[in-house]
């Protein structure tokens, strides 16, 4: 897989810690640049050891399953996609208060829920020729900057921008998955 298709499932699975994030800022009554950094760490901390530990289950099934591994990627990835599209098109109430604590217990399970999406991505990255150390590092390193954005942007503008990246990363993996089973079915 080339750099660019990492970057963009990189982009993807970050969409979700990017809405967390954003909603984070929102409620922070003052900006405090600690825990702007604390969230962005958690998050990007999470969504590289997930897709990590994904790949490491994945490995020891791969050998059983390579004649439809295609077909697995593409379903996961397109699970995920389709995932995230449905909870940003379905929405919620936002019934949380403006605050500026940061409780440890809150932030890693935070950190853990937006990355179970990464969990299976790591899944698909065993039926992929995909270069895992450096799909870690920049899943890692993306959620890190978009967390972080994430956080200045909802502190500064609002939540309106949430729901339209985590569509936009949802769409992303879709297409992704899309492309890998036309790769391997000789379409492309």
């Amino acid at each position: 897989m080339s750099f660019f298709g990492l970057l963009l499932i990189a982009i993807g699975v970050s969409a979700d810690a990017f809405a967390v994030a954003l909603g984070k800022g929102l409620h922070m009554k003052t900006f405090n640049l600690r825990h702007a950094l604390a969230i962005a760490l958690a998050f990007g901390g999470f969504q590289a050891v997930m897709p990590l530990l994904g790949w490491l289950l994945a490995r020891q099934f791969a050998r059983y399953i390579t004649g439809v591994d295609h077909w697995v990627a593409f379903g996961l990835l397109t699970l995920i996609g389709a995932k995230m599209i449905w909870e940003a098109v379905r929405g919620g109430e936002d019934d949380a208060e403006d605050s500026d604590t940061l409780p440890v217990r809150e932030l890693l399970l935070l950190a853990v829920a937006t990355s179970i999406d990464a969990l299976a991505v790591g899944i698909s990255f065993a039926f992929l020729p995909v270069p895992v150390g450096q799909a870690v590092l920049l899943i890692g390193v993306c959620t890190f900057v978009l967390s972080l954005a994430g956080v200045v942007l909802g502190r500064r503008v609002g939540k309106r921008f949430g729901a339209p990246a985590e569509i936009a990363g949802g769409v992303i993996l879709i297409l992704i998955g899309t492309r890998v089973l036309l790769d391997h079915t000789g379409v492309l």
